[in-house]
């Protein structure tokens, strides 16, 4: 499936293209932003070759990744970054992440983003599973994928190796026939 294009009232996700690699690094070189992530803040150059690898996967056959740009459509600008990955262990199974600048953070965006991104896996994709890993510290994390109708499942241990020390994870998930009910 290429090119992805959903959108919401106030958000829409599409492919990343080459001009992105400033308004990406704006969130993966901000140490606000990535303080729950799996990984430090990222160089610039870090940043060009992750939208580079996100072009050419995007028009992988199968395509098994689809890393895409949220935009705010009231101005056009480049806000998040939201990615599905699909699980070559588990049958129709994908995992999904988003991250934020922080200047857009509270205003509901993230379960906006959550929500195209769970549409492409159930309605595009026809995934039976998805689910994303957070931070434990990361209590907005939890709100919006709970917004989303996604179920705290458990705790990964020790899941993690970041800033010297290994952390845990708690995953959260959603089945299809949780996602149609709940629409």
């Amino acid at each position: 499936m290429h090119p992805v294009e959903r959108s919401s009232t106030r958000l829409e996700l599409r492919e990343l293209a080459p001009d992105d690699v400033d308004a990406v690094f704006a969130i993966y070189g901000s140490a606000e932003a990535t303080e729950h992530l799996s990984f430090e803040p990222r160089s610039r150059d870090q940043v060009e070759q992750i939208v580079e690898r996100s072009i050419a996967s995007a028009t992988a056959t199968p395509r098994t990744e689809y890393a895409l740009a949220v935009i705010e459509r009231e101005t056009a600008e480049l806000i998040g970054f939201g990615r599905l990955a699909t699980d070559p262990h588990q049958q129709r199974g994908a995992t999904m992440g988003f991250a934020l600048r922080p200047a857009s953070w509270g205003v509901g965006y993230g379960v906006e983003t959550v929500k195209l991104l769970l549409d492409i896996a159930f309605d595009d994709l026809d995934l039976h599973r998805v689910w994303g890993a957070r931070s434990p510290l990361n209590t907005a994390s939890a709100r919006t994928m709970e917004a989303a109708g996604m179920v705290k499942e458990g705790t990964i241990r020790e899941h993690v190796f970041k800033a010297g020390k290994w952390r845990d994870s708690v995953v959260h998930a959603i089945l299809d026939r949780e996602w149609n009910a709940a629409r």
